[in-house]
């Protein structure tokens, strides 16, 4: 990805169980330092989403990194980001884990 340009990636959710499950997903961005500069435009994280039993579906995220991350000195030596989701099932009343926080 440019930094700049916007960029859609699809992520794979599978529900291998034979009951329909309810969840939210969280992402990270890895280095921590380059998270500033990830701007989502269009995402699923945060949404509740059900897959039922046995489906798969794909998950798109539309995305571009910030001009500023090539001007950064600290993000000179920089040359991969990694993104990822975590999928936690949501539960009546349990609430959306804060990243950090106890």
């Amino acid at each position: 990805v440019v930094p700049g340009e916007t960029a859609l990636a699809f992520y794979k959710a599978k529900n291998p169980t034979d009951q329909p499950i309810i969840g939210i997903s969280t992402y990270n961005v890895v280095p921590f330092e380059a998270g500033q500069y990830f701007n989502k435009i269009q995402c699923f994280c945060f949404e509740e989403q059900r897959l039922n039993p046995q489906e798969e579906v794909d998950m798109p995220v539309f995305f571009y990194i910030d001009p500023e991350f090539a001007e950064d000195p600290k993000m000179a030596k920089v040359d991969l980001i990694t993104l990822s989701y975590t999928f936690f099932e949501a539960k009546e009343g349990q609430k959306l884990p804060l990243p950090g926080y106890q």
